[in-house]
């Protein structure tokens, strides 16, 4: 709710914080809704963008902003496909809290760090394989594999002995273990631990050296 007059601006019962937190509360909701069924449409896509615009465009939240231009990016070409619904699904879970795949699953964890490799491997995009998981602040997956795509680098279709680097989003990724993603991690760790040269990086990492 958008107190565009500011009625309720001295209210004890309606004022900002209440209204900010409020808000945020029901697009949570509406997050792990949408991702009950383990699919995001279209439709649904659209239905989001303009709910957080009409209902939460005042909010300087980097979460729910970084929400917003992510759904936008992929609803530029007015297509949501496969590879965007499933990426849109893997974030909105997080953000609501959904530490599952199913909508059931909704119970905190415990943090669990990333099995990241130390010390940090030299990464060389001409001839090696990447592989990108879970959400990328720099932004849709298809656009992080475009950057290594122009250095040289190819892009598995999933984690095997022919990756050389598995590529972990930096956002939510506390709770990697319980998130639909961890699979990925998890098998990358048992190629490593079997000595297939595989390096787990996290986006941070993996920013700082393609762009400086």
């Amino acid at each position: 709710m958008t107190d565009l007059h500011k009625e309720f601006e001295n209210s004890r019962f309606f004022h900002a914080a209440r209204m900010d937190r409020r808000g945020a509360d029901v697009l949570a909701g509406l997050a792990a809704g949408i991702a009950a069924d383990g699919v995001v449409t279209i439709d649904e896509a659209r239905f989001l963008r303009q709910w957080i615009d009409t209902q939460l465009a005042h909010l300087d939240d980097p979460v729910i902003n970084l929400l917003y231009q992510r759904i936008n990016m992929m609803l530029q070409d007015g297509v949501l496909d496969a590879e965007e619904s499933a990426e849109l699904l893997d974030t909105l879970r997080g953000f609501a809290g959904i530490t599952g795949t199913t909508a059931s699953a909704t119970a905190y964890s415990s943090p669990n760090p990333l099995p990241l490799n130390r010390p940090e491997p030299e990464i060389v995009c001409e001839g090696r394989m990447f592989v990108f998981t879970g959400t990328m602040a720099f932004g849709p997956r298809r656009e992080c594999e475009r950057l290594v795509k122009e250095r040289g680098a190819d892009i598995g279709s999933g984690v095997s002995k022919k990756v050389h680097y598995l590529v972990v989003g930096s956002i939510g990724n506390e709770q990697w273990l319980h998130s639909s993603y961890g699979t990925k991690i998890l098998r990358a760790v048992e190629l490593r631990e079997q000595g297939t040269p595989i390096a787990i990086i996290g986006e941070d990492y993996w920013q700082r050296v393609l762009l400086g």
